[in-house]
């Protein structure tokens, strides 16, 4: 039996789907949506208020990348979270305040949206042993749930 490349379009759909993943990359969850940046706001509040999540702000980071330089407004931060639970982490966790509320970057490059984040679970690498496990890996499948109903 002769086995040759792949089909281009077999490939062609290979790689269309591998982008629709999320991705893991340093610590990092990425995905694209093939959406412009508004609607894909629009749906990144939706998704994260169906996980039971709070968006607390939706900043306009270009006011900062001005100063550097950038000329763009196609960047925003997304800041969510749970109030009861981020307050009781922050009493209890104190190294942790300066990564809460959770927080997706979202930036527009050409037709499509790419949204980026930390992975929660990485947090746990500077608390304690006794460190809130079970909570980052809970953060981390409902923010790859977001994603992946963005990405769609």
């Amino acid at each position: 039996m002769k086995t040759g490349p792949l089909p281009r379009h077999l490939l062609s759909f290979l790689l269309l789907m591998l982008i629709s993943l999320p991705l893991h990359a340093d610590h990092l969850i990425m995905v694209r949506a093939h959406k412009p940046l508004a609607a894909t706001l629009g749906q990144l509040r939706q998704a994260i208020q169906k996980q039971g999540y709070t968006v607390s702000r939706v900043d306009m980071v270009n006011i900062g990348l001005l100063g550097m330089g950038y000329t763009s407004n196609k960047y925003r931060a997304v800041f969510f979270g749970k109030a009861g639970e981020l307050d009781e982490l922050a009493q209890k966790y104190p190294r942790l305040v300066p990564y809460l509320p959770l927080r997706i970057a979202v930036f527009a490059e050409g037709d499509s949206t790419l949204l980026v984040t930390i992975n929660p679970s990485t947090y746990g690498s500077f608390l304690p042993a006794e460190k809130p496990a079970e909570l980052l890996n809970r953060w981390q499948k409902d923010i790859e749930e977001i994603l992946s109903h963005v990405s769609r």
